[in-house]
């Protein structure tokens, strides 16, 4: 069963070209259902709802204009992208702003169908330029219930080691008791870099999350 906590594990960083280099580092983020944020960060006094606390989540730092929800948001942009608006459970995987501070290099929105299966996939891109791009990702033929896989060509300049004219693949298992969240840049087919979430999740009550600040 997929449900809002706190997701702890490593982030593995490979590059393939023009010298091969890896490494892993530990890190925690946390998964929220997008319809229960404002109650979700009132179970700790470290956490907030759009103001500044150690940890908190500010609609700022995401999709659209902050005046709406954040379900509102999504449906807007995926209309624009000329994908059906989700009407499911949404579940998003990302950073909190922690002192005030956040970088999201990307978040990933987990759209449920009707069966609470991962139906389709939003990723929200930041650079360090303030720039920022989404990708809706649809399932490919080879996805299943336990892993859903897609692929989308790059479309933001990211990282100053790589150009535009890149792909993506993508590969995700649900955020329930585990979730695996594995990014590979290739171009022409050939791998150039890759990145892998691996963590597990704790439950969001306020012991856990000061255990993890």
């Amino acid at each position: 069963m997929i449900e809002s906590g706190i997701f702890v594990g490593t982030l593995r960083h490979r590059r393939f070209t023009p010298v091969p280099h890896v490494f892993t580092y530990p890190v925690f983020m946390a998964v929220l259902d997008i319809d229960r944020i404002p109650e979700l960060m009132r179970v700790s006094r470290a956490t907030s709802y759009n103001r500044w606390n150690w940890a908190s989540f500010d609609d700022r730092d995401h999709l659209g204009h902050p005046g709406s929800t954040l379900r509102a948001r999504l449906e807007a942009d995926a209309r624009l992208a000329g994908v059906s608006p989700p009407i499911g459970r949404i579940f998003l995987l990302t950073h909190l702003r922690y002192v005030g501070y956040c970088f999201n290099p990307v978040s990933f929105y987990y759209v449920l169908d009707n069966d609470d299966c991962v139906g389709r996939i939003l990723a929200e891109v930041h650079n360090t330029f303030g720039g920022s791009h989404r990708y809706w990702l649809d399932p490919s033929p080879r996805s299943t219930r336990r892993t859903f896989q897609s692929a989308a060509s790059k479309s933001l300049y990211v990282s100053p080691f790589m150009p535009v004219d890149l792909d993506y693949r993508f590969a995700f298992t649900p955020p329930a008791r585990h979730l695996t969240a594995h990014m590979a840049v290739t171009r022409t087919g050939h791998p150039l870099f890759d990145a892998t979430l691996s963590l597990e999740r704790r439950p969001w009550t306020a012991p856990e999350i000061r255990r993890q600040l």
